[in-house]
């Protein structure tokens, strides 16, 4: 749990870093890259040293769908944390608690008490809140904070799909799930590096680099420190998913926790230096954390 979350907050302070280092074009999703290639590749000689039996095949293509969806929400996500901030995204991205929450309902036969819709009502006027605030705050965040919004509520809905491969007779192990969603997108985005990057790495990639003052090594550490932060992420997250009382729930109410700490070490680490105001505390945004935080946090504890 712990470096579940520890994990969870480095990656939206390190793409501030990525945007602020000229690297991460949303057009390339060149960062995409090495966020689901290190992990995969990190997985592949364990699965082949362990030698694990794999399930029928129907189940290994329902994992290759979920790692589709995920390309979309995951990419939303981080393309809206690099035009609205890791701050605003903290407290959009944990209503991810409460998508997975009504999906694990609908897809999985979770009930839900008076008291979890109450504290769902709570999260969602928390993020009207943090809408607010983008608005004030300029077209580029107000844009970043509808693409978390929407990626949140897909990447909800994954943390159900993920965990339902992992139960029942024809199952993926934890490894197993993660490196077949990992190498499918991370074959997707290469071909994308192939076919649109490449052409386009001078205008989207190397000239900015360039007037950034980027260097190569610097980018390079960049990326790989993305790619490790998301094989523990990663590999700690569909452990929660397997093993955790409530599943895909419980790892949802963790993004709670994950919004306070990115919340704090933001304002620590980039405010007045890195980035606008969207980088700072304010009385807003201070309401709108309290709010989803304590519908999240109120959710786990009806639950």
């Amino acid at each position: 749990a712990l470096a579940y979350i520890a994990s969870g907050c480095s990656q939206p302070l390190l793409m501030t870093l990525l945007k602020e280092a000229k690297i991460a074009d949303p057009s390339c999703q060149l960062y995409m890259l090495f966020y689901y290639l290190l992990p995969s590749a990190f997985i592949l000689p364990i699965l082949l040293a362990n030698q694990q039996s794999w399930p029928k095949r129907s189940t290994i293509y329902k994992a290759s769908g979920i790692a589709l969806w995920d390309i979309s929400s995951t990419s939303l996500n981080y393309t809206g944390a690099s035009l609205s901030g890791p701050t605003i995204f903290a407290i959009i991205y944990s209503s991810v608690t409460i998508w997975t929450a009504v999906f694990s309902q609908i897809f999985l036969g979770r009930t839900m008490s008076v008291w979890q819709w109450a504290n769902v009502v709570v999260v969602f006027g928390g993020l009207a809140l943090t809408a607010k605030d983008s608005v004030n705050l300029g077209e580029d965040v107000l844009k970043g904070s509808t693409y978390i919004f929407l990626g949140s509520a897909m990447h909800g809905l994954t943390y159900v799909m993920s965990e339902a491969v992992m139960k029942g007779e024809h199952k993926l192990s934890v490894l197993q799930n993660n490196f077949v969603q990992g190498s499918v997108a991370a074959s997707v985005f290469l071909v994308w590096q192939i076919f649109y990057t490449i052409p386009h790495f001078n205008e989207h990639i190397w000239y900015p680099m360039q007037q950034a003052g980027t260097t190569v090594w610097y980018a390079c550490i960049l990326f790989g420190a993305f790619g490790v932060a998301n094989i523990v992420h990663s590999i700690t997250f569909f452990h929660t998913l397997l093993h955790f009382p409530g599943g895909a729930t419980s790892a949802g109410v963790m993004k709670g926790l994950q919004a306070v700490f990115v919340f704090v070490l933001t304002n620590l680490l980039y405010c007045n230096k890195i980035g606008g105001t969207e980088m700072c505390f304010s009385d807003s945004k201070f309401v709108s954390l309290i709010t989803v935080l304590g519908g999240v946090l109120g959710y786990g504890y009806a639950t």
